[in-house]
């Protein structure tokens, strides 16, 4: 018992690299958001959406997924979604996080390893529905933040990433819709702005 409440609070203190971890997104304050929050407002779009899908999930599955799909950050940082258009990028980003996951995995050395282990690839696969909607959240959290921040903090690049995220969404007719909304109001944004 005293070796798994070890490995819990050895890893605790691994995922508290997310709360000062910050991502490229900026808030409406002015101030760069952490990993640890991007990841709990996933979290809440979720529990905000999921009546709304028309579609069977297992809502136990997403909620995991959403809340490990970044732990990997912990140990190998944020690579903001532009960087990746950027193939060399994109492999080492995949090379790193991999490794991260089966780092985490030894570390956890259980079943708990074993899940998140499990659970990452399956979101990173996009493979079932509950990795396409915890897929498509993320996506879109991103967005909504983005939208929220001050106009002059946005990159050329995200004003052009504004208008691709129909293949994150397009399983799903809620989703669509969602992502339609949030694309109107950064739309909007950029309008103001002239």
């Amino acid at each position: 018992m005293k070796t798994e409440i070890n490995k819990i609070l050895q890893f605790l203190h691994v995922a508290e690299n997310l709360k000062r971890l910050t991502r490229h997104s900026w808030l409406s304050d002015g101030r760069r958001e952490s990993v640890a929050e991007h990841t709990w407002r996933v979290s809440i779009m979720y529990l905000l959406v999921e009546p709304h899908l028309g579609i069977q999930v297992d809502s136990t599955r997403i909620m995991k997924m959403i809340i490990i799909h970044d732990i990997i950050e912990a140990l190998v940082g944020d690579v903001p979604a532009f960087d990746t258009f950027d193939e060399d990028i994109k492999m080492l980003k995949i090379e790193n996080e991999t490794r991260a996951i089966e780092d985490i995995r030894k570390q956890l050395d259980n079943t708990v390893g074993d899940e998140f282990y499990h659970l990452w690839h399956e979101f990173e696969a996009k493979a079932t529905d509950e990795a396409k909607v915890a897929n498509a959240l993320d996506k879109l959290e991103a967005q909504v933040q983005h939208n929220e921040a001050d106009i002059n903090t946005w990159l050329d690049i995200e004003k052009e990433m504004l208008y691709m995220m129909d293949r994150h969404v397009n399983f799903n007719e809620f989703l669509t819709q969602l992502k339609d909304a949030i694309v109107e109001e950064g739309a909007q944004k950029l309008a103001a702005l002239g």
